[in-house]
């Protein structure tokens, strides 16, 4: 600040200071939005089936595996396990068994609302023949 001829100080700089903050302060928030990874894993109870999401973004399909008829393990699921959603967004799980399974437990938690760090649900499909008991 200065003296203007008038003997009052000037203000101009503190002014411009004090609007350039407001203008970033009204950008800020748009610019502070994160995302945050959220992942469907589905165990290993040897039945097959899909885990989707509300909003869209995870589409997870485990295919079932008989580990007495096969010395190969099982196979990894397909699809989109992993997903990045806006940190704050509630996400709904929804999980289809594939004919001759079941679900055992899961998607748990549902809904998720995601947050920084680390987000999962998890589901266990069984085949409706024994090889895991349901829930």
């Amino acid at each position: 600040m200065r003296k203007n001829r008038y003997g009052a100080w000037r203000a101009t700089g503190v002014v411009t200071a004090l609007v350039t903050a407001a203008a970033i302060a009204s950008v800020a928030p748009a610019q502070a939005r994160s995302t945050a990874q959220l992942s469907a894993w589905v165990s290993d109870g040897w039945g097959g089936g899909t885990v989707t999401s509300q909003p869209a973004g995870i589409n997870c399909h485990q295919s079932a595996w008989d580990p007495y008829a096969s010395s190969e393990p099982q196979p990894n699921p397909t699809g989109t396990c992993t997903a990045s959603f806006q940190v704050g967004t509630t996400v709904s799980f929804t999980a289809t068994p594939d004919p001759g399974s079941n679900i055992n437990d899961g998607p748990t938690p549902n809904p998720v609302t995601v947050r920084t760090g680390y987000n999962f649900t998890w589901v266990m499909f069984c085949p409706t023949d024994g090889l895991c008991s349901a829930g």
